[in-house]
């Protein structure tokens, strides 16, 4: 699925993308745009950015690929309104504002979902139970305790 390692290009011979088999190249490429970012639109956030490491021609499609991360970002603004309409409005690209927001938005839909009330003490949460967030969202936090 993806660029040769670098011990495949050094090595050369069959197993290299110029000669032997042909199909251990950069298949990105090799393709239209579209049908790159279409296969590339199927990943999640976190396969996303591990697509996008790699190799250089795998990182150049899919970093130049505002729908991709727009896509995302979108996802994650039904939790996170305020931070992304902030962020966009302060002219990050779609990619910086889903990585600033995305970990947040992750914690924050479990702390508004319940999933930490009643919990008997500090050492029962979860590692990633925090997240620096601002008092607005905190504030959202705590309102959504007191309704249950």
């Amino acid at each position: 699925w993806g660029c040769r390692s670098r011990r495949d290009r050094n090595r050369g011979g069959a197993d290299s993308a110029e000669g032997g088999r042909g199909g251990l190249g950069d298949f990105v490429s090799a393709l239209p745009p579209e049908i790159s970012s279409r296969i590339f639109s199927g990943l999640d956030v976190e396969s996303l950015c591990h697509a996008s490491v790699t190799c250089k021609g795998w990182h150049r499609v899919i970093e130049s690929n505002e729908r991709l991360w727009r896509h995302h970002c979108l996802a994650v603004r039904a939790v996170c309104q305020r931070e992304i309409d902030c962020d966009r409005g302060n002219g990050y690209s779609w990619k910086i504002t889903l990585l600033r927001n995305y970990w947040k938005s992750k914690v924050k839909q479990e702390w508004l979902s319940g999933k930490y009330s009643n919990v008997p003490s500090q050492f029962s949460l979860p590692e990633k139970s925090m997240y620096p967030m601002d008092v607005d969202t905190w504030g959202e936090i705590l309102e959504a305790e007191l309704e249950r």
